[in-house]
């Protein structure tokens, strides 16, 4: 039976599919903010209240993307409708006898930009607590889909074990940032070098998450730095990135190495098309490239978080500079979103939704 309650909240909908990057304002926006009502809950449901919003660069694919939409690997946002995120929500009712109003609620790419959302409580995961008092915002972050991605994108994509060489790009982002310390913590690789996109994002890289060294990207002798720090070649390469990253890393993949491709941020908002001027050195050192989405091993989630989470209760695993918490009111939300592809965060970043 439904709910006979209606409720109206502030969204953002998907106005216009973007051909390079996203545009925040004019007639050309991408994105709309509109007042709505939401649809009478029903029985399984829940009505909640957005506390935080997921950022993540993944996110540019969900409304425009070369792949097409049945060959996508989640559905994808049509025009009109609402954007999506991963969300954490503070249930205010509940039609599943799962939830109660208070409890808060997790859902890794089907929430919504928007104040209010209603969600179905068999795919709404409730929040417990952190041991040692860690913020619950890491359940959207080091705990969720970055942390998986990174575990899985290393162990299963990859292959990688102790005694390799690993590189990871994006390295002080979400999933590098986690990459970074499963591989030299977890793993206990030979040597891991990370990749990213400042001198001082990859200070971090190195004084805090454990990296033997890492590389600034935008760098003029980025090509002969990173030749130089990976004397014996890799193993295993961690992809973010795409892009010219990937084109100098194809030079340093080991014979029969194994690229393991995250995302490809590098041209998200481009227009155009990735050049890779190294294509052949994948058949000259017969390298494996695998492509990989974290939901493919969520049979080995709960496995993967329980290690994940003992590894930062106990010190292996640093979180206290691996969020970046931006409070801001809903009309906000596009903008700080954009901020990732500019360099605007040091590991996860969020959005604390206030009124």
């Amino acid at each position: 039976m439904a709910s006979s309650t209606s409720y109206t909240t502030k969204q953002w909908i998907l106005a216009s599919k973007p051909v390079a990057a996203p545009v925040l304002s004019g007639p050309d926006a991408t994105f709309k903010l509109e007042t709505v009502t939401l649809p009478a809950l029903k029985d399984g449901q829940l009505l909640a209240k957005v506390r935080y919003f997921s950022n993540d660069t993944g996110l540019r694919n969900f409304i425009q993307s070369t792949v097409a939409p049945e060959r996508f690997y989640v559905p994808t946002v049509p025009l009109g409708s609402p954007m999506r995120s991963g969300i954490i929500a503070e249930v205010l009712e509940s039609k599943s006898p799962k939830h109660k109003a208070g409890d808060l609620v997790l859902d890794f790419h089907l929430g919504q930009w928007s104040e209010l959302v209603v969600l179905e409580g068999e795919t709404s995961q409730q929040l417990t607590p952190l041991p040692n008092g860690l913020p619950l915002t890491h359940y959207l972050g080091a705990f969720g889909a970055s942390g998986l991605a990174a575990y899985t994108g290393l162990v299963y994509a990859g292959g990688a074990k102790a005694g390799d060489t690993i590189v990871i790009s994006a390295a002080a982002g979400a999933t590098g940032s986690m990459a970074v310390q499963i591989a030299v913590k977890l793993l206990g690789a030979k040597r891991v070098i990370g990749i990213a996109g400042s001198d001082e994002k990859c200070a971090w890289v190195r004084d805090q998450l454990g990296a033997h060294a890492c590389i600034n990207y935008k760098s003029p002798t980025f090509v002969e730095d990173l030749k130089a720090a990976t004397p014996d070649e890799v193993d295993v390469y961690f992809d973010n990135v795409g892009g010219h990253v990937l084109d100098a890393m194809l030079t340093r993949v080991k014979k029969h190495g194994t690229i393991a491709v995250c995302g490809a941020v590098a041209g998200y908002n481009s227009g155009g098309s990735m050049s890779l001027k190294n294509w052949f050195e994948l058949i000259s050192c017969r390298i494996t490239i695998r492509g990989f989405i974290m939901l493919d091993y969520m049979d080995k989630a709960p496995a993967i978080l329980q290690e994940l989470i003992g590894a930062a209760a106990d010190g292996r695993i640093k979180l206290g500079e691996g969020e970046t918490v931006v409070e801001a009111k809903i009309e906000e939300q596009p903008e700080i979103w954009m901020r990732l592809f500019t360099g605007g965060n040091q590991g996860k970043l969020l959005t604390k939704l206030i009124v």
